[in-house]
């Protein structure tokens, strides 16, 4: 019971809150009154919150939370599912996936060799792929890990960068080292970056390679243009994956190019053995407000839109 109330009933409060019902404890009886329909999905929620406690993975409010959510979507996956699902464990920490288009996400990238996660900041998107990479690794179901992403800055000004060619394109890369550091071992990292297990490079480096028995990602997609988009997918081989990962809402290429991510669905739409996966606002799982502030530009760009290439003329109004 003191598992299922929370530390300092913070879990009863969360119920309270979310579910339009009167929630009572006393001793190891629950009792909920209300609405028929809140009813039903109070006691649902209670038996998952078991069902995961049963587990030994314990709980937290945000899981709690979750649970609410997948509940009220009346999906067939059930919520107990999705926050045990164990991807990857390592230096006492273990990796799951924490909301329903998550766990989809990850389940797509065992069932297929191309994968899009296409989501706003901060929904895993890159870190859930590079857990299923390091998986994949430690399974010897492949070689080797290379992962990219495009040096948007690649020109002039990155140039002017001190340092070597690796240190210039170190800032562009050092999400991927911060990921790859939380799921290994720090002192495993350099000896497999030398050995070429695992390979941390800009995007032009992909040209004119077959890459085989390798676990491929591409980060920050948004920022390709269509050929670096071709480019990139047809370097796949034998026994490979690739998932391709990016934020269509924050394309930074210059001179107004088309970003190779945006148009890529319409053209492999429908194309076997490739599956697209959309992750919301709902799927973030940085600070809460991150979920809020995505929420908002998006409500902001969907009035926006509407209004873009067509001229507002405001009636003039005369001095008096």
């Amino acid at each position: 019971m003191v598992n299922i109330l929370g530390p300092a009933d913070s879990f009863l409060r969360i119920l309270e809150k979310e579910l339009d019902a009167d929630v009572h404890v006393r001793g190891n009886q629950i009792t909920v009154t209300g609405d028929p329909d809140e009813l039903a999905l109070a006691s649902e929620t209670l038996t998952e919150m078991v069902t995961v406690i049963r587990t030994g993975q314990g709980l937290t409010g945000d899981a709690v939370e979750r649970i609410i959510a997948m509940m009220r979507a009346h999906t067939d996956e059930r919520p107990a599912e999705v926050l045990t699902a164990n991807i990857l464990s390592s230096r006492g920490k273990t990796i799951r996936p924490k909301t329903l288009n998550q766990k989809r996400y990850v389940d797509a990238i065992d069932a297929h060799t191309v994968v899009f996660g296409v989501g706003p900041a901060g929904t895993g998107k890159t870190y859930l792929a590079m857990a299923k990479a390091v998986q994949a690794l430690q399974n010897k179901d492949i070689n080797r890990i290379i992962l990219t992403r495009p040096a948007v800055e690649a020109g002039e000004r990155l140039g002017f960068l001190p340092g070597t060619l690796s240190d210039k394109i170190d800032p562009y890369l050092r999400p991927l080292y911060d990921a790859l550091h939380d799921m290994m071992d720090p002192d495993a990292i350099p000896r497999l970056l030398t050995a070429g297990t695992i390979e941390v490079a800009p995007l032009a480096y992909m040209r004119g390679r077959t890459l085989n028995d390798a676990f491929i990602i591409l980060d920050e997609a948004q920022n390709t243009s269509m050929e670096q988009m071709k480019m990139f997918l047809t370097r796949l081989g034998f026994n490979s994956r690739m998932v391709v990962t990016g934020d269509i809402t924050q394309v930074d290429l210059p001179g107004g190019q088309k970003s190779g991510l945006r148009e890529v669905r319409h053209i492999l739409d429908g194309v076997d053995d490739i599956a697209f996966c959309t992750l919301t606002n709902h799927d973030v799982v940085r600070h809460k407000l991150v979920g809020r502030i995505v929420a908002a530009y998006d409500r902001y760009e969907s009035i926006l839109e509407p209004r873009q290439g067509r001229r507002v003329h405001e009636p003039r109004q005369e001095r008096r």
